[in-house]
């Protein structure tokens, strides 16, 4: 069931519920609400906002994804921490390019020496 929100069309003599807007609980067969549940004031059906964050990726980079994993664990340091790194430049994600480094201890190497080179500020 969907949930729609609600508003007062007289907001300067309307109650605190329907001031502003309301959110109702309704079947899409259900009629629109015609009084504010709470003061029998009339009220309107607004649009709402839209409010969802879907962050969806690439097959590719889900798959290079994979491959750093499987690498790490394999104990692969060096190839996880190299692939990371090439990806990282690539879609720009300082996260991963963190994970780089990360690796790139974990294989021996002298992060001191390669925070050095990277920059973190340009992303």
């Amino acid at each position: 069931m969907p949930i729609y929100e609600y508003l007062s069309t007289k907001p300067r003599k309307s109650c605190r519920h329907c001031r502003n807007p309301f959110e109702v609980l309704q079947a899409m067969s259900d009629k629109d609400l015609k009084t504010c549940p709470e003061c029998g004031r009339p009220v309107k059906r607004i649009i709402s906002w839209c409010r969802s964050n879907v962050m969806e990726t690439s097959e590719a980079h889900r798959q290079v994804e994979s491959k750093i994993k499987n690498y790490e664990a394999s104990g692969m340091w060096s190839h996880a921490a190299e692939l990371a790194d090439k990806h990282s430049e690539k879609v720009k994600d300082k996260s991963l390019r963190m994970r780089a480094l990360d690796n790139y201890r974990k294989a021996g190497y002298d992060t001191d020496t390669l925070s050095k080179h990277a920059d973190f500020n340009n992303d």
